[in-house]
């Protein structure tokens, strides 16, 4: 099937995803959804209430079409004593590139990202609802739709394709998709949070990107998905001169059969 016909495919499921023998969809919506990106760390003290908050969005009210929530765990406090199993370099460098873009000195966990940009508001319920709001008020400039074929038990097969439609949005703007797990549960045993069991959604676990747009402002990408079960595919389109979010989209993990 090439881009054009499994793109119409996925846009004709529907917006909330659709499984039907193995397969999943999701198209993303006509407005903007919200990217949460939390850059945390099982070896820093002040992480675990950040990570409950993100855990707990849905269940407030922020489902998939309004926000799509991420935990990057970055490896720089790893040295202290306990080497956190979900952090990675790559984490922490895209932590630093948002630094850079912001014209910061440092970085600090937790930190949450929403739509590229550092939100200091995130535990005022208030005004996270606030930048909510705005951002789905705003009409999407990308199109996103997200297949998975469930091939067996843990494994599918994952396929994504974006669109932007107006050429003044095509300049410095990539592809990015990640693969997250939730429901993961450790038990600290060292570090600043010794003795404590903390529990994780949204875990980035496979990374892939940035994805250049061709000529005619398009970008895909097809892959195998090796994951728990539990968790999904997250893929969102962004400029990488601001780091502004065009666009954002989630579907969660299928089950063959």
């Amino acid at each position: 099937m090439n881009w054009l016909k499994w793109i119409t495919a996925a846009a004709l499921a529907g917006t909330s995803g659709l499984a039907v023998a193995g397969t999943c969809t999701a198209t993303s919506p006509t407005h903007t959804v919200a990217l949460v990106e939390l850059f945390t760390s099982e070896g820093c003290s002040s992480c675990p209430p950040a990570d409950a908050w993100l855990r707990r969005l849905p269940a407030a009210g922020y489902a998939a079409d309004r926000v799509v929530p991420l935990a990057l765990h970055v490896d720089y406090w790893d040295y202290i004593g306990w080497k956190d199993r979900f952090a990675s370099a790559r984490y922490t460098e895209r932590q630093r590139a948002y630094s850079a873009i912001g014209n910061s000195r440092f970085i600090y966990t937790p930190q949450v990202v929403f739509d590229g940009h550092d939100f200091r508001g995130w535990s005022s319920a208030g005004a996270f609802d606030q930048a909510v709001r705005a951002a789905n008020a705003q009409p999407a400039r990308a199109k996103i739709s997200v297949i998975l074929d469930e091939t067996e038990a843990g494994v599918s097969q994952l396929r994504v394709g974006a669109e932007l439609p107006k050429d003044a949005d095509r300049a410095n703007v990539s592809l990015y998709v990640a693969a997250f797990a939730n429901g993961q549960t450790t038990n600290v045993k060292a570090g600043e949070n010794r003795g404590a069991t903390l529990e994780h959604d949204y875990v980035v676990q496979q990374w892939f990107g940035p994805i250049a747009f061709d000529g005619d402002g398009r970008a895909e990408l097809a892959e195998r998905i090796v994951h728990p079960g539990r968790g999904g595919v997250a893929a969102f389109v962004q400029s990488q001169r601001t780091g502004d979010v065009l666009q954002a989209t989630a579907l969660a993990y299928c089950r063959a059969g």
